[in-house]
């Protein structure tokens, strides 16, 4: 006859020293535990009894019944970051193409180098009013929608520019420009979504990064190709409206082309989420609040310093872009090709700070001292460059706008993200 096992609770735990009935007394012992804890919490939420998980709902969580949480990165990212900067790289190129032969448009039209700027700074202009309702269209209508959008109306700017190529029609091409500025504020706010909703999170930094790569190519060819594909033949108005029209249909090409790929590739997310971050966030839409979300961003004094920071910087930038041909040609009579390719060398420099900063901040996380080194070369770099722009050796000026573009590349990636 067997003889019943001894019960002796040896660890002074309230558990039997047999194994079988210890298993027992201890899961219920995490039970309870567990159910102790769950029940106190929902108590400090206000819950009533209605409220309370089942003793089934809490033994699945310890049990680990429970779903967990899905993630996965998908090849398709890569396409959709390679279109997104293509046709971001179109809208930047259509931005700056106008300045920097600023003083050809100026005598095709017929106006004063001062409405040439106004087709720069529409870009800036209506950004301000129109940023905040085209991130809520971002929140609430996702990735797609707004990218359509964004290649959309680039696409359509860029045709109604053929439609102005005549000397007395500067109007229509400034309404076109107007159209390419409004497709901008759906690109500028996407690098860090498209590298959030898509990406790994050892990937976010490095595709952000990127994304905003590919604006700053349109900003370097728009610097270098006008002024070879337009030059200035002031004796030749028929050669150069012809010269014009070859501009503006090749970037209407593109455009349309790069439309029909954001209709054909672009989704507003993977089937499962890249990161567990995200993940949590799909779990749980209802937590978020756009309007809560913009209230604690300007309660945020990190966030309010680094947006006047930025702003100020990068408002300098883009005056530096936007009278460059008319600083250069001051100074260096007919240089108009020497003043593309001096935005160009302060673009590709940008360049290559952006892709180093992303890996740079991808591994070491340290955005705040990134930031601030950067504003301390922007500073060295923009006095240097003001006070050399006259010794009438141009070589100089190339070499203080590659000092001049690097930190602006940087702090473009670190600022985005």
């Amino acid at each position: 006859m067997k003889q019943n096992a001894t019960m002796v609770d040896v660890d002074g735990t309230g558990c039997p020293a047999t194994t079988k009935a210890s298993d027992l007394c201890c899961k219920s012992l995490a039970i309870n535990g567990i159910n102790g804890h769950v029940e106190a919490m929902e108590r400090k939420e206000g819950k009533n009894e209605k409220g309370v998980r089942s003793p089934e709902e809490r033994e699945a969580m310890l049990t680990g019944d429970v779903k967990p949480l899905q993630s996965r990165v998908y090849c398709t990212r890569f396409l959709v970051l390679i279109v997104f900067s293509l046709y971001s790289m179109v809208n930047a190129f259509q931005w700056i193409q106008y300045s920097i032969i600023s003083n050809i448009f100026s005598t095709f039209y017929q106006v004063s180098f001062e409405q040439i700027d106004w087709l720069s700074v529409v870009y800036m202009l209506v950004y301000v009013p129109l940023i905040f309702p085209a991130a809520w269209l971002l929140d609430k209508k996702g990735l797609r929608i707004v990218a359509l959008l964004g290649s959309g109306l680039n696409c359509i700017g860029a045709w109604l520019k053929i439609a102005s190529v005549r000397r007395d029609l500067f109007g229509v091409t400034m309404f076109a420009q107007t159209v390419c500025s409004i497709a901008q504020i759906f690109i500028l706010g996407l690098p860090s979504r498209v590298a959030s909703v898509w990406f790994g999170p050892r990937e976010v930094s490095t595709a952000c990064a990127s994304a905003v790569l590919g604006n700053q190519l349109g900003v370097a060819l728009g610097f270098l190709l006008p002024p070879i594909l337009v030059p200035n033949t002031p004796e030749d108005l028929d050669l150069m409206a012809n010269n014009i029209s070859i501009l503006f249909y090749g970037t209407a090409a593109i455009a349309t082309l790069l439309f029909i790929l954001v209709v054909a590739v672009f989704k507003d997310k993977p089937p499962l989420p890249p990161s567990h971050s995200q993940a949590m966030l799909l779990d749980n839409p209802d937590e978020y609040s756009y309007k809560q979300s913009i209230v604690n961003l300007f309660k945020s004094v990190p966030f309010v310093l680094l947006l006047l920071s930025y702003g100020i910087l990068t408002g300098s930038y883009y005056s530096v872009g936007t009278l460059l041909n008319q600083m250069i040609i001051a100074h260096y009579e007919g240089q108009e090709l020497n003043a593309g390719r001096i935005g160009l060398t302060l673009v590709v420099s940008g360049m290559v700070g952006s892709i180093l900063s992303g890996f740079w901040v991808d591994r070491t996380k340290t955005y705040k001292q990134t930031t601030l080194a950067v504003y301390i070369i922007s500073f060295i770099g923009m006095l240097v460059f003001t006070f050399t722009l006259d010794l009438g050796h141009i070589e100089v000026v190339f070499v203080t706008a590659g000092v001049l573009g690097w930190p602006s590349g940087v702090l473009t990636c670190c600022a985005t993200e």
